[in-house]
């Protein structure tokens, strides 16, 4: 049992929406009352609090598999993003949550504004990312390189899309198309291979709304859906973002650029520099309160 009602934060970035935990000792929320059940209770949007992932806020020293996962930045990583999705898995990466996790250390007094003007390494299970909060309010994230995996393909509703593999810290498909994504049906998992993505695959369509060589200004605009792992089709997701802006680029013969990618909860922009990736977009806290022990009960 819980001894006090523990605190809860919801929030979101680009409406990509978590609910968040604020742990920062582990003393609240110890990986074994933080299981897959409890996770899934909290992200139902029915008999819960809804989200499509759940966020705690920890430091590293209180997370189990934190040395494992960062290695020798563990040091440099007072903070971990202890992220699960929806389904109650562990998830590797997320850009959207990983601006609303700063946001939060903002707004909860973990952290001081200059620290996170200069920006701070957190850590989470894709590796160390170093993210940091914007003057005009928004926030960045160093995405790190995205990594090609190969071509492959969607299918979807029978008809099957031309893709290519991305891994951003965590996978995904990126399939480029000249079909409306809005008229694309990402209520279901699309088919893929599961030789290529043993473990699932996040899976991004991607409309190409413009693309120019103009040496300033951005280098493309896209629209995006994504299906996420674990989740379903989401308002947006950061991972996805990058991998779509990547594989953009790429089929227009570049290795570096900015990209605009509009998703259904609003805008996010990617920048390329040949070797590392940097996400940019809001993050918005929603409402503060209690878990009560009528729900916890249940």
């Amino acid at each position: 049992m819980i001894d006090s009602d523990p605190r809860v934060l919801l929030g979101h970035g680009t409406e990509n929406d978590f609910v968040v935990l604020p742990d920062p000792d582990g003393t609240v929320w110890p990986e074994q009352r933080l299981d897959g059940e409890l996770v899934r209770r909290l992200c139902d949007r029915r008999a819960g609090l809804g989200g499509d992932g759940v966020l705690r806020v920890v430091r590293s020293a209180h997370v189990p598999d934190a040395p494992a996962v960062l290695g020798a930045a563990l040091g440099d990583c007072e903070w971990f993003m202890d992220h699960r999705n929806a389904d109650g898995s562990y998830a590797e990466m997320c850009g959207n949550g990983i601006r609303l996790y700063l946001h939060v250390l903002l707004t909860e007094g973990l952290l001081d504004r200059a620290s996170a003007e200069a920006g701070v390494l957190v850590g989470t299970r894709g590796g160390p990312r170093r993210v940091g909060a914007r003057p005009d309010g928004g926030y960045w994230v160093d995405m790190g390189p995205a990594v090609p995996l190969g071509r492959s393909a969607a299918r979807i509703a029978g008809v099957s899309y031309p893709g290519s593999g991305v891994s951003m810290g965590n996978p995904h498909l990126v399939c480029l198309t000249h079909v409306e994504v809005d008229t694309l049906d990402l209520t279901v998992l699309p088919g893929v291979d599961p030789a290529m993505f043993p473990d699932g695959v996040n899976v991004e369509m991607v409309n190409i709304l413009e693309a120019t060589d103009a040496p300033t200004g951005p280098s493309a605009h896209v629209r995006l859906r994504v299906h996420e792992r674990g989740v379903g089709e989401t308002r947006s997701c950061g991972t996805g973002a990058c991998a779509a802006a990547y594989a953009t680029l790429q089929a227009g013969g570049r290795t570096a650029g900015t990209v605009v990618v509009d998703v259904p909860g609003g805008r996010l922009t990617v920048a390329f520099d040949g070797t590392t990736t940097v996400l940019s977009g809001p993050a918005v806290v929603v409402a503060t309160g209690v878990l009560t022990p009528e729900w916890l009960a249940g």
